[in-house]
Parts: C-alpha cells; structure tokens; sequence
C-alpha cells in the first residue's frame, strides 16, 4: 500500500505509464550507504520497434538528466505514478531519486543519447512494507516512462533488467500497486510470465511478482527479444529512403558505385547522395545530392557510409541527429586492420551509433540486398540485383559474399536477402536468425561465419529456426585457433568438432566447404524434402550410375541398384523411368545421371524440358520427392533446368505489408507484386520448351499454389549424394524435433545437500570469482555424486601390502589394485592396474611387482577398489565452457575416444532422447548392443547415469567439469569406478538473464 510519507515526498520515478508503489527510504531516512558503481549492470538492448536504447544506473551526476525527462513525462503519466498530480519533482526529490546504494535502493535508467526516456527503481522492504536490508527479500518496484516511447517495449526490457539485478542482491519478489485504469503497466506485469498473485485494495490493483524465472518468463523474454531483433533487421533491409553518405564526383570508388547499384536495382524508395562538396541542388546518377544528411530536409532511414574511417564519426553524428534509423558502413580501417587503434575505432563507432538508437552492418562490410518486389535494394558491391528466390544468405567476408552470389546465380537460385556484415560489430548472423525465422520470404537460411560471437545463443536460434526452415553453415577459420582479425567474440575452449557436434544437434547443416553451401541450397530451395533415405539411381550411364550408388552407400543412404537406360536412351525413355521412380512407394529420392549423346545437337535442353515434365506429372501421382541430376559434360544442363522452371508461373509470396513490417519500416507506396521465384523468363522457341509449359500449365491446374521446384544438377555423383544426404538427416532430424524428449525427474537426488556441499568446498578452500577452481577430494566427489544418485565403486588407500590386505578384506574379494598417480590415471597400457585378485597372496604379489615395476608407493599412490562386473567401458564428461554453456559427452574409454576421437556430444540439460542419441551415435556403439556376439550391455542404465550427470551439471552452475572414468558398463547395471570434480564460481554466462546486446 502507499505509505504516508509518499504524499508529501513526491513520486519516485515510477509509473507510467508507470506503476505507483511506495516511496522506500521516504523523507527522514539516512543517506544509502555508498557502494562501488555496478558497471555490469550496463546494457545495450533492441526494443520492440527495432531501435536500441542503453539501460545504466542511475547516479548523482544525473539530476539534470531526471528534471529533464520529468518536465517531458504528461500529467497523467504522472498521476498514474502518484494517484495525484505532481507537476514538478522538488531538489529534495531528485536527491533521493539519484542516490542509491546500489543494493537496497536500486535505480536504472534506459537512454538514448545522453537522455532518459524510462526509470525503474525498487527499494527493498520488509514484512511490514518499511524499508530494510538483507536478508529482507522482498521490494517494491515503480517505473516512469516518456510518454514518446511508451509501445516500445522499455517497460518490459527494463523489468528484465531490474528483475535481474534484484535477484544478484538476495531480493526475490517484487511488489507493485498501480491505478485500475493504467492497464498499459498491468499488461507490462501480467505478461512477463513471473509467478504472480494479484489483489484489490483501496481502489488501486496490488500485484506481487515472484522473481524466480519461470519457463513461461523465459518463452516471453525470448519472444520479445526474437520480435525485436528480427524487426530491427528488418527495418535496414526494407527502407523507405536511403542515403549514401560518400558518393563521389566522379564515377568509380566504394561511394559511388553503391550509388549506382541502388539506382540501377530499382529502389522503390527515395534515394539521396551526400557528399560535403556538393552544393544544393546538385544530381548524382540522377538523385538529388546534399552536402550532409541534415541538408537532406526529409527523412532517411537507412544510410550507407563510404567514408573514410576517420571521418565516419561526424558521418554517424550527422545521421542520428536527424533521425536515420540504421548504418551500413562499408568503410574499412577498424578492427580488421589488427591494431588498438583500429580495435578502439570500432568499440566508439558501435557505441556512438547505439547512443542514437541506430543498428550497424559492418564496419568493412560488402553490402545489403533485398530483393522484394516493395524493396529492390542493391545496397552493396555486387554489381546486379540477384534475382528473386526463396534463399536467405549472409556472410562475414565480402570476398566470400561475391563468391556465393554469382556461384547462386549460375545455379539458378535466388535470393530473397542478402547480408554481408565484415566485422560484425553489430549486427551478427543471430540477429539475422532472428529475421528470417518468421519470413515469408526465406526458405533457406545459408551462413558463411568466421565466428560464433555467443554459440549457445547462436545453437538455439538455430534450432529454432531449423525446425520451421533449413539452416546451412559452413565454418571458415577453423583451424586458427582464433577469431579473425575484427571479430571481437569471447575464446572457445570447447574443440571445433565439439561446436559441431552442437550445431547438428540443433538441426544445423554442417558443411566443409562454400561448396558444399551452395549444393545444399539449391537442393533444399528447389527440392521438397526426402521422407526416408532409400534413393532409385537412373540414367544412361552404368558406370555414372555405379558412382553414384557408392556414394549412397559411403553417405550412409540406401540406395536401390542403379537402372542403366543405355547409351541409347532418348529424353522422353528419362521422363518415362523418372515419372515411374517418382510414383514407386519403394523409393523417397531420386538421382538422375547423364552423359551426353554423340552426334546429336540440342539434346540438353530436350532432356532438361522431360524431367521437368516428369517431374510436374508427379504432383497428383502421392508425396514429393527430390530429384537430383549428375550429368558429365553437358554444359548449359543447369542453366536448361533453371529455364524450364522459369516457364512456369511462380506463386504469390507473402508481401511485406503491415501484417509482417513495422508501420515505421513500411515501403510509402502500396506493396507491389508479390515476389516471383525467378526474375526472368526464358524464352519459349524451342519445342521443348513448348512442351515443358504445356506440362506446367497442367499441374498449374492441379495445384495452382504449387511451387515451381528447381531441379539441381550437379558435374559429380558425390557432391549430388553428399547434398542429398544432408537433406535426407535433416528432414529425420525435424520429425524427430516435434518430440524433443524430456527432462526426467528422479526421486533420489538430492538438490539442497548437494548446493550445501558445494557451497561449504568453495568457502573453505577460498575460491574467488578469479580462481580456476578447486578439485574436489574422493570423499567430497563420492558424496556429491552420491546426492545425485551416483554410486561410486568403493575403493581404499593401499600405502602398504598389509594396508592393502586390510582393504580387500573389507570390501571381500576379488578386488582390484590400481595406482592413482596423475602420470598413471587411466594408463592401463603402462601396467598401473591389476584386476582379479582373489586371494590375499596374489594381492601381495601384484602389490611387490607393481611397486617393483613403477616405483615407490608414495609415488603412485595405489588404492584397492572392489571388482566390478565385466562390461564396457565408458568415458561420461560434463564441461561448462564460457560461450556454449555446459555440455555432456560420452565415449568409449580408450583409443576410441582419445584416439580416434569417437565422442558424442550434447548441451546441458540432456533429454531422455539425448541421452539416447548420444549412446548410439558414437561409431563404436555396435559394442554396446551385442557386436559379434558379446552380450548386450545395460543401455537403459547407461542412459540414466547420463541424464542424472547432466542434471547434477545444470542444478550447480558452481560444477565446472565432471569426469566419470571409467564407468563399466554391464549386462545389467553401471559402475562408475573413478571420478573426478572441479569447481569455480560461477561465470557469467551468454545467453541467460536478460536480453543485451554484446558489449563494447
């Protein structure tokens, strides 16, 4: 309820749209305690509309800023704060309003600029609703918002923020009263998912927030944060004008050939030229030319800057100060260059574009193209528009860009966007993610990275996104053991092959090669995916046919024998084997193989027109299929292909109009016609052609909404059947992600002992934030394990031969002996252990010819540990790595693993389906299930101890590394006969709390 001393204390910065709450440390009480600022506190972050504002604390040097932004706020923005009016805030006030002692009284600002536009404050209370200190857990909370950003999304990003510094200083519920008719900040409450109870009192709605996160909290926080970066992309790729800031005099230079570039695409938009030395009204390519963006005199929203580096800032100044909404900055001369200099150049420049709410592409960027009918922006290097097509493509090199693009075009594909970000200050494929998982437009998603910024955030946007969608990348640099020059992204620790062994499991398409890229593009955007891996082989050539079967079998396919046309096959025997392959139930994919006829011209588009009319004759025969072509020297065959699809009249695309584009983003003309699948049309002279539009024009009229699919051909049967394959483990991967598995449950584990122990280790052995960590003892690690259900093999000190003695004797033979030694552990091959003791004399022989043979007792440390049942033997790891979060892997002990390096890997936590994957996809599996006659080994139980390691690891983010060593597995139970532990305090992790942009 408000207290007394609220009515003559004045408001403090709540409300708001804000929520009017109790005033905490009201007029009387001492000056907050001061503590140090909490610099981590500070955020960058994108709101709903696609802007960005800067959240902070708020300090005493801000009672200027906090007159300022009062004197903005509307009458009844404040009423709803205060339930009375308030015209102006008294000296007294500010003073409490921008002292805090950062612990007990918390204030956050967001800004833009160095201006507030919404507060958030709470003070800490206790039973009785007064202010108090730790261990007090509750606080009441109160916003303000400027009535020009109320809608944007501040509110909700502030009680992200507020919610999540109030949890670090031991608070954990949030009360709030608010006005019936402030419906606006009830809504900011009820919708953040929170646990929260609601009551009626004294005509005003008292709400209380259980702080704890919820999944329902964390699914509106993820949505929020999807719904803003995507809109936030959007908005650079679809502008109603466009500036390009450096365009030359003269033809030639970066400036003005993008100028050039967005005339000649057919920007729908206007388009403006700046250049300091051009006086008013000059022309350029034929648009109006300003000496500055101010000078412009209309808005811009999107502005292209081929400036010299260190005129760039004057640039971005001039943009924000007059509204610009985003930056593609080609310029180069930043982090790319390997120097401080240059690295200090790109942290000012994102900062001084942030301050203005603007997003960047770039610095030492190639470009944006957006290929909509509404749009038409070729705001890049590349020298035509690409046509228009289903596939979303980004880059992180220019070079590697203009590759992908003309290797797209001579394929036939196109492109619905395009985004080459160079340095990727800002703007970095996950927000890029974020875009094209809703858009209509895309739907192939195709990434070159040099870098994974934040891999954990990066896996699941992309399972997201793969679920609806394919996503391939291919992963350049990735053996140099560092980021690139420019990319500023936190180390790895985690090996290359582990980081894809993530990416596969969140549906990603993993490739080696731009290559590679492109084959599985044109696949998946011209082809419906595979439902099985069973492939028929046809075509006129036996041996053609024989390599592609080979390359099913080596993919892991199941490929049927190949069905040889002979030599003499003419184009309508290929329509008719290709129709009777597509209408066979016995088959989910087709390969086509050709080679070319002697002596006959023209052949090429022929065959090209009958497999499209085998294929648009499918439609009505049952379910799609993909069909790939392989041909031997028969150039213009992909070209043919592409051509025969383009006869056929493409589909409406969903436009961008105000369902899917911000009202701010919206082109000024009405949306025009929908996007097409090619650009172009081939010409329709030829009889084949003829005849390939006659077979359209009849699936047209079976299915009017039918996409015309692009056949791909390909110069060789690998790589055909390599992108086959991808599609075929794809298309598995996205049935089984409609059923993720679970989490289980089990009864015996036991949380709080476990956190207890955890917490006395990491006090009474001084681990600091700094520390690498403790190393748990045996006892320690056989107690935790055990509170998570873990049993470990007991084992016994052996300093001696009569010690040992002693030992086996309590644990009852056979036993075994085995040394401890760090230089030992897990070296059978050097001769550490003895297994199968079964008398007390053959223990004291092992015992004299293991000391005899390595050394001293001190030095190796033996132990006697009971016999366990013969089995398997299994290596079970969990390790938290700064940027991917925890991970859980599993492998064979031995060669296998170490060696070979044979070890499955999953994010923590690990489902039931996980665990299940993870024993089977290791190549030496086969012995786990019975190889060669061995008896089956206990999966259910394997499985198991997996999930209960994985849940240990997720509990207690304190638990840096598990290794369970081995862990024997036999035809009935597990046991686990070593282990280890490591703890640290916790480290910040990537991709939870709440929502920020990454920090310079």
């Amino acid at each position: 309820m408000r207290s007394a001393s609220e009515q003559t204390d004045g408001p403090d910065g709540a409300g708001g749209g804000g929520a009017g709450v109790p005033g905490g440390a009201a007029g009387g009480s001492p000056a907050p305690e001061e503590h140090a600022y909490p610099d981590h506190w500070e955020a960058d972050v994108v709101l709903r509309d696609g802007g960005t504002a800067r959240i902070r604390p708020i300090t005493a040097d801000d009672a200027d800023r906090l007159v300022s932004f009062y004197e903005q706020v509307s009458d009844e923005s404040k009423y709803y704060r205060f339930f009375a009016p308030y015209p102006r805030l008294s000296a007294k006030d500010v003073h409490r309003f921008t002292h805090h002692d950062f612990v007990d009284r918390v204030g956050l600002a967001a800004t833009v600029g160095d201006d507030f536009i919404a507060t958030v404050r709470y003070d800490r209370i206790n039973d009785l609703g007064r202010p108090a200190s730790f261990p007090a857990d509750e606080a009441e909370v109160a916003f303000l918002v400027q009535d020009a950003h109320q809608g944007r999304g501040v509110a909700s990003a502030l009680l992200e923020h507020i919610a999540a510094v109030a949890r670090e200083r031991g608070i954990r519920r949030f009360a709030a009263e608010v006005l019936p008719a402030n419906t606006k900040m009830i809504k900011v409450f009820t919708d953040a998912g929170y646990t929260q109870k609601r009551s009626f009192e004294d005509g005003s709605v008292r709400l209380h927030l259980d702080l704890e996160p919820t999944d329902r909290s964390l699914a509106v926080q993820r949505a929020r944060e999807q719904r803003a970066e995507a809109r936030s992309v959007q908005r650079l790729l679809a502008p109603r004008s466009v500036a390009v800031v450096g365009a030359g005099r003269t033809p030639g230079g970066v400036g003005r050939t993008v100028l050039r570039n967005v005339v000649a695409g057919g920007f729908t938009g206007q388009v403006y030229a700046v250049n300091p030395a051009l006086g008013a009204g000059a022309e350029l390519d034929g648009v109006p030319a300003f000496p500055s963006v101010a000078a412009i005199g209309a808005p811009v929203d999107l502005a292209i800057v081929a400036v010299p580096a260190e005129r760039v800032p004057e640039v971005v100044a001039d943009c924000g100060e007059h509204g610009v909404r985003g930056l593609v900055v080609l310029s180069a001369g930043y982090a790319e260059s390997g120097g401080p200099e240059g690295r200090e150049r790109q942290r000012a420049l994102v900062r001084q574009a942030r301050s203005y709410g603007m997003r960047i592409i770039g610095p030492n960027a190639f470009g944006i193209i957006d290929t909509a009918e509404d749009v038409r922006l070729n705001a890049s290097l590349a020298p035509e528009l690409p046509a228009a097509g289903r596939i979303g493509l980004f880059t992180q090199s220019g070079a590697i860009g203009v590759a992908l693009l003309a290797r797209l075009h001579r394929r036939g594909a196109g492109l619905s966007s395009f985004i080459s970000a160079g340095n990727r200050a800002d703007v970095s494929g996950n927000d890029v993610l974020q875009h094209w998982y809703d858009d209509p437009a895309t739907d192939v998603v195709l990434l070159y990275l040099e870098s994974l910024g934040n891999p954990r955030k990066f896996a699941r946007l992309a399972r997201r996104t793969a679920a609806v969608k394919p996503v391939v990348v291919v992963k350049g640099a990735r053996h140099s053991g560092s980021a690139p020059p420019g990319h500023r992204v936190p180390v790895t620790r985690i090996p290359h092959a582990t980081v894809s062994a993530l990416l596969r499991q969140a549906g990603v398409i993993r490739v080696d090669t731009v290559t590679e890229l492109v084959d599985a593009g044109v696949l998946l955007a011209g082809q419906p995916l595979p439902a099985g891996p069973r492939v028929a082989i046809l075509g006129n050539s036996e041996s053609l046919g024989l390599l592609a079967y080979d390359a099913c079998l080596t993919e892991g396919l199941r490929p049927q024998r190949p069905l040889d046309l002979t030599t003499g096959a003419t184009p309508a025997d290929f329509r008719d084997a290709l129709a009777a392959a597509l209408a066979d139930d016995s088959c989910d994919a087709v390969v086509v193989t050709a080679i070319p006829w002697v002596g006959i011209e023209g052949t090429t588009e022929v065959l090209a027109a009958s497999l499209r009319e085998a294929v648009d004759g499918s439609g009505a025969a049952g379910a799609a299929k993909p069909v790939v072509v392989v041909h031997v020297e028969m150039g213009g065959l992909a070209e043919a292909l592409s051509a025969a699809t383009s006869t056929r009249p493409a589909p409406a695309r969903p436009r961008r109009t105000a369902a899917s584009a911000p009202p701010e983003t919206r082109p000024t003309q009405d949306t025009q016609a929908a996007r097409s699948t090619q650009d172009t049309q081939a010409p329709q002279g030829t009889q084949a052609q003829q005849d390939t539009q006659a077979a359209q024009d009849a699936s047209e009229a079976t299915d009017p909404a039918a996409p015309a699919r692009n056949i791909p051909a390909y110069p060789a049967a690998e790589r055909a059947v390599r992108a086959l394959a991808e599609a075929v483990r794809y298309a598995q991967w996205r049935r089984q992600a409609a059923d993720p598995g679970r989490v289980p449950e089990y009864d015996s584990i036991d949380e709080p002992g476990a956190a207890a122990l955890i917490d006395r280790v990491l006090r009474e052995r001084g681990a600091g934030q700094e520390s690498r960590g403790v190393s748990l003892t045996a006892d320690e690690t056989a107690e935790l394990l055990g509170r998570y259900g873990i049993a470990l093999r007991p084992t016994l000190p052996a300093p001696g031969p009569d010690a040992a003695v002693a030992a086996a004797a309590r644990l009852g033979y056979p036993v075994a002996l085995k040394t401890t030694a760090p230089h030992l552990r897990h070296r059978p091959d050097l001769g550490g252990v003895r297994l199968d003791l079964a008398t007390e004399q053959q223990l004291r022989t092992a015992y004299a010819e293991l000391t005899e043979a390595l050394g001293k007792p001190e030095e190796l440390q033996p132990v006697v540990q009971a016999m366990a049942p013969r089995g398997v033997d299994t290596v079970i790891r969990a390790a938290i790595d700064p940027a991917a979060g925890a991970v859980l892997s599993f492998g064979l002990a031995g060669a296998a693993s170490e060696l070979l390096g044979d070890t499955a890997h999953r994010l923590v936590p690990a489902t039931d389906r996980d665990a299940a994957e993870l024993v089977r996809s290791i190549r030496t599996a086969p012995l786990l299930f019975g190889w060669r006659g061995s008896a089956p080994v206990d999966t259910p139980a394997l499985e198991e101890l997996l999930l209960r390691v994985s849940r240990l690891v997720d509990d207690h983010p304190e638990i840096v590394s598990v290794a369970l060593e081995p862990a024997v597995v036999a035809p009935s139970g597990v046991s686990v006969l070593g282990a280890a532990v490591r703890l640290a305090p916790p480290a910040p992790t990537t991709d939870l709390g709440p929502r920020r942009l990454p920090s310079y």
